[in-house]
């Protein structure tokens, strides 16, 4: 079931909807609660190598989570995306807050996975708004393209693919190629 409202939702009346049926999560983007995609495997194989991957290279500096959702603001009204990955540091958010709340502050990095609804156009422009919104980078994973793409505030964009090498300096130590991913998350070559 999609909810369908007419008015526009503020941040508070966003917040006291009734959850979705089945597993709908909801992102609130112009003021109207709008259903986001239930992942199918090589989606949820993905984000698991993700998080892993950087998990291990922010021990004590700060935290990954999965579809945990983020309170900013696009075009001057409340937004509250749900990525698919977000890396928030201990310098933005204190390890001590501990609050089942959605996350209070823009994250250093968001990464999100193009699902088969999606396209990579209308992945560029959620990129260039959480940037606008502070977050300081954006990974855009697109399984079909074997290739993941970094959104930075001050530089183009940059796409990763085959044994290209991904470092940032958000994480000291984190190398890998993108083909590993797609590799250790067992999703197949498209041939042709």
């Amino acid at each position: 079931m999609v909810l369908q409202l007419n008015k526009q939702l503020t941040l508070e009346e966003f917040f006291n909807l009734p959850p979705g049926e089945g597993d709908i999560t909801y992102e609130l983007v112009d003021g109207q609660a709008i259903p986001k995609i239930s992942p199918k495997k090589f989606y949820s194989k993905l984000t698991h190598i993700l998080l892993f991957l950087i998990d291990e290279c922010c021990v004590e500096k700060g935290e990954i989570y999965p579809e945990w959702s983020i309170i900013l603001t696009r075009n001057g009204r409340d937004w509250v995306p749900t990525p698919d990955l977000l890396y928030i540091s201990y310098q933005r958010l204190a390890k001590t807050w501990n609050e089942d709340e959605p996350c209070p502050v823009p994250p250093e990095l968001v990464i999100e996975i193009i699902s088969l609804e999606q396209s990579f156009g209308k992945m560029m422009a959620k990129a260039k708004d959480y940037l606008n919104a502070g977050v300081l980078r954006v990974w855009v994973v697109d399984s079909k393209a074997r290739s993941i793409t970094v959104f930075y505030p001050d530089a183009a964009p940059e796409t990763f693919m085959g044994d290209k090498v991904i470092t940032d300096s958000l994480f000291q130590g984190l190398e890998f190629t993108v083909e590993a991913v797609f590799q250790k998350a067992e999703i197949p070559a498209k041939n042709g």
